[in-house]
């Protein structure tokens, strides 16, 4: 595997050609208790810590964009501590010649097919209504590793999107993505054509890929009404594997109405066993409104229908939110099981944005079916945050957990933020 050279490369570079103008960002460190079983009546107690860092060198329009993560075990030496996560090492350009954008380097990726993040690069412009990208690069290895694939050409993603705005209202757009995921070869016990036993048979399959062709259209008429379109056609199998619609409906004073529909085929990469399996597809109906009272109090409700081949199931969900905070309850019941559920939050502010603290409760009963036993769940946190300045805060969160697995589970969160930004004179 060989590391990300030409990452470093352009840090090196970009620091040494000009000095940053701004560096700004965020420093996060947190630790993180909680108890594990190894057997029934054998436990072990753990803390680990993590210390994340987001940041940021800039000068007009290039900046060096990086966020990363440090974490290991204070209480048991665990095999792999400390480990780095590196989750974003990114040039990015904007404004060049005053129509391209660049990105290159482990960059984050929204596709609305897959997501997360790649090394490669990315590649667009902005003119006249239309923002055009296309990206590729290679997928990021296990724990986040500061390496580079070893196997592009199997281990890759690349794709682009074309997006247009016709007007201040309405967009439309189209996407493509592609990826492909190495395959581990390993060896086994196989017979050879004679019927001799070849304990060392290579097992080598192909990578394992998704590509997809998106179509997008959302038009939003700004606080009366919007609705959003997407349409996801899986170019393996030759189907469609996703269409949703999204609207809102908010002419009438106070009132809004959302209604959500949605047909979906399981996602299955093209190369892997699953893709033998005679699936099915499932579709999704949720309608729902919520009333402002006062400006002040919001009152919501939810009724939502799953149709699967041959059962459907369905939730309904009522709530109100209010400035000390919401409470929810839902209820499930059909071919997906039967599920009772409340849930109350709060949390308010004191002394200028001092002092902040917070209690969310939830209790749950559920069961498979009406003929199985119900199983109890509850859950509890508590915390409190302190922000003595407007750049740094400290929070402390204890969370509660009893069900049948986890009995009184009680786990701690200790978290500090320091936010910076500075300007440098010009040289």
């Amino acid at each position: 595997m060989k590391k990300l050279l030409f990452i470093v490369s352009l840090f090196i570079g970009l620091t040494t050609y000009l000095f940053p103008q701004n560096l700004n960002g965020r420093f996060t460190s947190a630790v993180y208790s909680f108890e594990r079983f190894d057997t029934v009546n054998n436990s072990n107690t753990y803390a680990r810590t993590y210390q994340m860092l987001y940041l940021t060198f800039g000068k007009d329009n290039v900046s060096l964009k990086s966020y990363l993560n440090l974490e290991g075990d204070v209480s048991q030496s665990q095999t792999y501590d400390p480990r780095l996560r590196f989750y974003n090492l990114y040039v990015d350009v904007k404004n060049l010649f005053d129509v391209m954008y660049v990105k290159l380097g482990r960059q984050p990726l929204f596709s609305g097919i897959g997501g997360g993040v790649f090394d490669g690069m990315t590649l667009g412009f902005k003119y006249a209504g239309f923002d055009v990208n296309g990206y590729y690069g290679g997928n990021v290895p296990a724990y986040q590793k500061l390496n580079f694939t070893d196997d592009l050409s199997n281990d890759f993603v690349a794709g682009g999107k074309v997006n247009y705005y016709p007007d201040k209202n309405t967009r439309l757009a189209l996407k493509y993505f592609n990826q492909s995921f190495k395959t581990t070869s390993y060896t086994t016990t196989r017979l050879s054509p004679d019927l001799e036993t070849n304990p060392n048979y290579i097992i080598d399959n192909n990578s394992e890929q998704y590509q997809y062709l998106t179509a997008e259209a959302s038009y939003d008429e700004a606080k009366t009404f919007r609705v959003d379109t997407k349409l996801d056609y899986d170019l393996n199998f030759g189907m469609i594997s996703k269409y949703e619609v999204l609207g809102r409906y908010q002419e009438i004073e106070n009132l809004g109405i959302d209604a959500y529909y949605n047909f979906r085929q399981p996602k299955i990469r093209y190369n892997s066993i699953f893709s033998v399996f005679d699936f099915q597809n499932s579709q999704e109906i949720e309608i729902g409104a919520d009333y402002l009272i006062d400006k002040t109090y919001k009152v919501i409700g939810k009724f939502g229908n799953v149709i699967y081949s041959d059962e459907s199931s369905q939730r309904v969900s009522l709530g109100v939110s209010t400035p000390w905070g919401t409470l929810m309850g839902r209820k499930t019941f059909g071919y997906a099981g039967e599920l009772n559920s409340v849930s109350a939050y709060t949390a308010r502010s004191f002394c200028e944005g001092l002092l902040t603290p917070s209690l969310s409760l939830a209790y749950t009963n559920y069961k498979l079916s009406s003929d199985d036993d119900s199983n109890d769940m509850i859950t509890a946190l508590l915390g409190l945050n302190y922000r003595p300045w407007r750049t740094l805060s400290f929070d402390a969160q204890g969370q509660f957990l009893n069900n049948k697995i986890y009995k009184n589970d009680f786990r701690l969160l200790l978290k500090l933020n320091f936010w910076f930004n500075v300007n440098f004179q010009k040289i």
